[in-house]
């Protein structure tokens, strides 16, 4: 107790997350060599991220998650890592994905690029080394979104996986990201989506003009009580939606969004046709 260092942690929000991990340990009255065992983390590292001096990773929040039972809750680490990487504009977003690996249904839509869960390992590298480019990422966070992304999937993908349902608008498969190569793994992969028994995958061509229902991401999930719930972003921020009142009517303009889009079969013709310009 000599060298305790006061936290506050209202200072930022890795100070929030050293703080909680602090009184969390302190609450079970494990010292850091304590917690040190059950993370299998240095109790220098855990003695670290506490006081600030080091920055928790996404495999370090998850090992805290694990040693103090809060995994598959709403209140975890993980979801607080997340925050703190992303921010105002993703608010909502860990909490969503929490469900998403617990949902029966997934039903998605997106303008502009292709979704996470749909992303080829390379499409998402491509993206996040724009991002370390411009500034806006360090190659330590690019590295945890890529890891981040493919834990995603694997909660997605899992057997039994959920009904997975997703239209994209033809932006998704027209906008080029990190040359030709990339392209090709990602169409590979759209393909291989597309031929799951669990799956449906349609393109909302250009030409449906006007009668395409959404302008922007949109996210529905139906649980295994079948509840529903949309998570739909901005500009600068993203919703999570569970109220029946203003959930259900995207539900219903997703269903005209399916009837107005491309079949299955036509989707598929047109990724194959694009992919030709890749090899």
């Amino acid at each position: 107790m000599v060298n305790r260092k006061e936290l506050n942690p209202d200072a930022s929000p890795q100070a929030a997350f050293g703080a909680r991990l602090r009184s969390s340990r302190e609450l079970r009255c494990w010292t850091q060599e304590d917690l040190s065992e059950h993370m299998n983390v240095s109790s220098g590292h855990i003695s670290g991220v506490e006081t600030t001096r080091k920055s928790p990773s996404l495999h370090f929040a998850k090992a805290a998650d694990a040693a103090f039972g809060l995994v598959g809750t709403d209140a975890t680490f993980e979801r607080q890592w997340h925050e703190m990487q992303h921010g105002s504009l993703l608010e909502g977003f860990p909490e969503y994905v929490g469900y998403e690996s617990r949902a029966t249904e997934v039903r998605l839509f997106e303008v502009g690029a292709i979704p996470g869960p749909l992303q080829a390992r390379e499409y998402t590298q491509a993206i996040a080394k724009f991002g370390i480019q411009q500034g806006d990422i360090t190659p330590e966070q690019a590295a945890e979104r890529v890891d981040f992304l493919a834990d995603r999937q694997a909660a997605l993908f899992r057997t039994p996986g959920p009904l997975f349902h997703v239209v994209l608008d033809e932006s998704c498969i027209r906008r080029p990201i990190g040359g030709p190569g990339v392209m090709d793994a990602q169409f590979a992969w759209l393909l291989e989506f597309a031929a799951m028994p669990n799956s449906g995958l349609q393109i909302a061509p250009y030409s449906m003009g006007e009668r395409r229902s959404f302008n922007r991401l949109v996210h529905l999930l139906t649980m295994a009580d079948r509840s529903v719930m949309s998570y739909v972003e901005s500009q600068t921020q993203g919703h999570l939606d569970r109220d029946p009142s203003s959930v259900l009517p995207l539900v219903r303009k997703y269903h005209q969004l399916q009837i107005e889009a491309a079949s299955q079969a036509e989707s598929v013709a047109m990724i194959e046709q694009l992919r030709k310009g890749t090899l």
